[in-house]
């Protein structure tokens, strides 16, 4: 049963700050479904991710009311998706592999800078010899 439950992680900003980069918390959220409670989500990810959840805090976030107006100039309402959060948190040293890529990507980032910032005070360096050679030209 429990590797039957759809966990999707919730990719935002907040939640990324939230997942423990730091090591300030070890929060991970997830969208559920609304049948779910606390010990079923728990299961479910300790089942699915091979970690030990600590705590399991979960909200219940109503749809917004939505207006859209059609071709003819006619409003429609409609609503948004009831969603229900899943806060989990895990014991400390166990992480989630969710944001893995942005994590890659941004030490692949870190690295192309370092090279562009290396070519730049080698093209300065060449230049400033260059300027030297031609001052130096001048006054013979």
């Amino acid at each position: 049963m429990s590797l039957s439950i759809v966990l999707k992680p919730r990719v935002s900003e907040k939640a990324y700050g939230m997942s423990g980069k730091e090591g300030k918390s070890n929060v991970y959220v997830f969208d559920v479904d609304r049948d779910n409670n606390k010990h079923s989500v728990a299961r479910a990810i300790e089942a699915q991710y091979g970690v030990t959840v600590t705590t399991v805090n979960i909200t219940n976030l109503k749809g917004k009311s939505k207006r859209t107006v059609r071709k003819g100039g006619r409003p429609t309402a409609g609503r948004t998706s009831d969603v229900k959060k899943a806060y989990v948190t895990l014991k400390l040293g166990d992480a989630l592999p969710i944001f893995a890529a942005i994590d890659a990507e941004a030490e692949k980032d870190a690295k192309t800078n370092e090279q562009f910032a290396k070519a730049a005070e080698k093209a300065a360096a060449k230049e400033e010899k260059a300027a030297a050679k031609a001052a130096k030209k001048e006054k013979k």
